[in-house]
């Protein structure tokens, strides 16, 4: 059986869609999505972004119970920049629930977040200050 990295990379290679165009519309970075095909769990948020830009609904290739859901919660922040249509920022807060004694399985999940946390701080800068 495919682990969800490349149930999402088979999906986007039916779709049509071009990796850069899909890269663009998230925010993230080549390297970012091929890091994603590779990895057993994604999270649940980043497949639905992504059905989202193909067209395609991923709740019969992945159920909930094998969904990784990162321990972030998202608050929406008013924005600050003036008289500019930006978007609201969100800002994740951390809760900390590594309660598992595998430190192997503690890395990971660590990994997991401070990927997250990088691919928000990626978003974050380009509603700041834009795309290239």
């Amino acid at each position: 059986m495919s682990h969800q990295g490349e149930i999402l990379q088979e999906a986007i290679k039916n779709s049509g869609i071009s990796i850069t165009r899909i890269v663009d519309e998230l925010g993230i970075t080549r390297p970012t999505i091929y890091r994603k095909f590779k990895e057993e769990t994604l999270d649940y948020t980043f497949v639905k972004k992504v059905g989202d830009i193909i067209s395609y609904d991923f709740s019969q290739d992945f159920t909930s119970l094998q969904q990784s859901a990162l321990p972030f919660h998202v608050t929406p922040v008013a924005p600050t920049v003036n008289n500019a249509a930006v978007k609201p920022v969100t800002k994740l807060g951390f809760t900390p629930s590594v309660t598992d004694t595998d430190p192997s399985k503690q890395l990971m999940v660590l990994q997991q977040k401070y990927i997250a946390l990088l691919e928000a701080y990626n978003e974050l800068l380009l509603k700041v200050y834009g795309p290239r």
